[in-house]
């Protein structure tokens, strides 16, 4: 990745994911279940040659902003999110805690 790389961020509502592409190829995504009026974001992933740039926090910015938008809470059940949402506090009001119905609502949504 150069500094002319088209960076791109989307959401793919059909595939319950936050994008991140360069040059038009998807390259990492956070993914997520809605339930209950909360988005439950459960899984963030980057392509290990794009790794160390900042295109996580680049769509987990983008997809907490978007949440709020929604008018959605946040529960950070992915590892990478609940890091991010505790050293950036534009979400603190949103916060949900990770409960059994969170874990099941992702559990089901995979099933």
């Amino acid at each position: 990745m150069s500094d002319q790389d088209t960076i791109a961020l989307r959401h793919a509502p059909d595939r319950s994911l936050y994008a991140v592409d360069v040059d038009g190829e998807e390259v990492g995504f956070a993914a997520y279940v809605d339930s209950d009026g909360r988005r439950i974001f459960f899984h963030t992933v980057v392509d290990e040659r794009f790794g160390g740039r900042g295109l996580a926090g680049k769509v987990v910015a983008y997809a907490l902003a978007d949440t709020r938008e929604a008018g959605l809470r946040i529960v950070a059940m992915c590892p990478y999110v609940a890091k991010y949402v505790t050293t950036h506090h534009e979400v603190d009001d949103l916060l949900d805690p990770v409960t059994t119905a969170a874990r099941a609502a992702v559990r089901d949504a995979q099933g």
